[in-house]
């Protein structure tokens, strides 16, 4: 039975929406009336594609908090005992987002009409990527679809916190760096100008700081504007650049070479390759199929790259830490737990341990970046100041000389 969203008029005037699940559009209307709601539109969420086919929808940008709360919301219910159907409309019910909803019925229908869920989540590839659908596909055919939820609900929330950590530490540093620009700017091509203005009158020769000050703030006033605009340009050339992937890749290159940078970008990589894989492998997919498809959330293109080419090493027989420490990207840590992982048997919860041990080493390395650059910019920000201010009062202290 095909879902319908419906856009309806209650007894107040206010419109609602919502999904009903009927043989065809003027069911869903008649429904409506006889709960007393004048209906505006009705669409049916997907037709079947008839011959196997499965079309790539276009369901616009989900973000991760989203995705984590609906597979938080399936998992919880597929392991209530509820039907995939009914679980999977239970879910597109709660959610107060039209795309969600939209997303969601349609998978349902797919899945009415005979499909996996597997199948029904490929029709959306931007929102649920191959990892995802990988690892629901292995918890179908295992039987342990509930578990298996269950394990990506947990890695889209770790993912999605770990994100809004990043996010939330970077903002402050990002706002103080841009108000430090713009108030050091301010000052020189609006307020000194005015000050010194009233000693260049005296006709006399002022301090070489004040001259100094004098020569920065006419280039900021004359060029400033300029200058803005050759950041701006070069910014957008920047993006432009790195969305090729030749250059794209150097640049993620360049970035494994700067001292701090570099161990920062290998944790988080590490950190979400590691993840992935465990979930993966304890999810029952084959271990060269789960490398191949972890290697795609790893969003550094030479680590990716490594991955690729551990996976290609592996399938000739060598083991994966082994192939993984060849590249040299990967740290010796987590090297080592997944060597103790395959000796033992328990790769998947040695995978974990050194995911959960990479993020913890990547944000207190966070934090100490942060906590070390937040005073450093006060205090450079207060030493302009500081320059500025003394050359403006230089004049005023030698105010007596300068009469004269």
């Amino acid at each position: 039975m095909p879902a319908f969203e419906y856009t309806a008029l209650n007894a107040k005037g206010q419109e609602e929406t919502g999904i009903l699940d009927a043989d065809n559009a003027r069911q869903v209307r008649q429904l409506l009336r006889d709960s007393s709601l004048t209906p505006l539109q009705v669409t049916q969420v997907e037709k079947s594609e008839g011959e196997g086919k499965q079309k790539i929808q276009r369901a616009g940008r989900v973000k991760a908090a989203d995705l984590a709360l609906l597979t938080r919301q399936l998992a919880t219910l597929v392991q209530s005992g509820a039907p995939l159907e009914e679980a999977l409309s239970t879910t597109a019910k709660q959610t107060e987002k039209r795309n969600i909803r939209h997303i969601l019925s349609a998978v349902r229908t797919r899945v009415v009409e005979g499909y996996s869920l597997a199948d029904g989540l490929k029709s959306y590839p931007s929102v649920f990527p191959d990892m995802y659908r990988a690892t629901v596909a292995a918890g179908e055919q295992s039987g342990h679809l509930d578990a298996v939820l269950d394990r990506l609900a947990d890695y889209t929330e770790s993912r999605q916190e770990t994100q809004q950590r990043i996010a939330t530490a970077m903002f402050y540093p990002v706002i103080l760096t841009i108000l430090s620009i713009a108030i050091v700017a301010g000052l020189l091509a609006f307020i000194v100008p005015k000050i010194i203005a009233v000693f260049e009158n005296m006709d006399q020769e002022l301090p070489v700081m004040t001259r100094m000050l004098v020569k920065v703030s006419d280039f900021v006033r004359d060029y400033g504007l300029y200058i803005l605009a050759v950041v701006v340009v070069l910014y957008i050339i920047f993006k432009q650049l790195t969305k090729i992937p030749k250059w794209r890749y150097k640049y993620h290159n360049f970035l494994l070479k700067i001292p701090l940078i570099k161990k920062m970008v290998r944790g988080l990589n590490t950190a979400r390759f590691a993840r992935t894989l465990s979930i993966l492998a304890s999810s029952g997919v084959p271990i060269l199929d789960a490398m191949s498809i972890s290697a795609q959330v790893v969003q550094n293109l030479p680590m990716r790259k490594a991955v690729e080419n551990a996976a290609v090493k592996v399938r000739e027989g060598m083991t994966i830490n082994r192939a993984l420490d060849q590249s040299g990207y990967f740290p010796p840590m987590t090297v080592y737990l997944i060597a103790s992982g395959e000796s033992s048997g328990k790769l998947d919860e040695m995978l974990e341990r050194a995911a959960v041990q990479q993020e913890r080493e990547t944000d207190a390395m966070l934090t100490n970046m942060l906590g070390i650059f937040e005073p450093m910019l006060i205090l450079i920000m207060g030493g302009v100041v500081l320059l500025i201010v003394l050359s403006i009062l230089l004049p005023i202290l030698n105010l007596n000389q300068l009469v004269k």
